[in-house]
């Protein structure tokens, strides 16, 4: 089992940039893929990026494409996702989520194809 647990979050303005960090424990973190999701008020979540157990692949929805990047450190047992040029679109509650995978690659952006999930960090960003 994996536990997450997200940090952060705040008030940005337009144009500004944030560091989300997802602490994860246990000791297989390396046995999972990571992704981050987000969802705003009166929407579905939303899938945002994604990154491989060893973090050699990675992708981001077109959204985001040149404003976040995903990245890992299995040796801390993290996950962060760097946003920069925030809009105020972008405001949501971001969730990291877990996926077994076993030393594979696969790209998942549904939801229910994730395991484990934080309890979230809101990201609001004024205009």
């Amino acid at each position: 089992q994996v536990l997450l647990a997200e940090s952060g979050g705040g008030l940005v303005q337009t144009g500004g940039s944030l560091t989300l960090s997802c602490a994860a424990s246990g000791r297989t973190f390396d046995m999972y893929a990571m992704g981050w999701f987000r969802q705003a008020p009166g929407k579905e979540r939303e899938f945002v990026a994604a990154i491989s157990w060893n973090g050699d692949r990675s992708y981001h929805t077109d959204s985001v494409k040149g404003r976040f990047t995903i990245s890992r450190d299995n040796a801390k047992n993290t996950v962060l996702l760097q946003m920069n040029s925030l809009k105020p679109e972008d405001t949501a509650v971001y969730y990291c989520a877990a996926r077994r995978s076993f030393g594979s690659w696969e790209l998942k952006t549904r939801d229910y194809e994730y395991n484990y999930w934080g309890q979230g960090t809101q990201v609001t960003v004024s205009s």
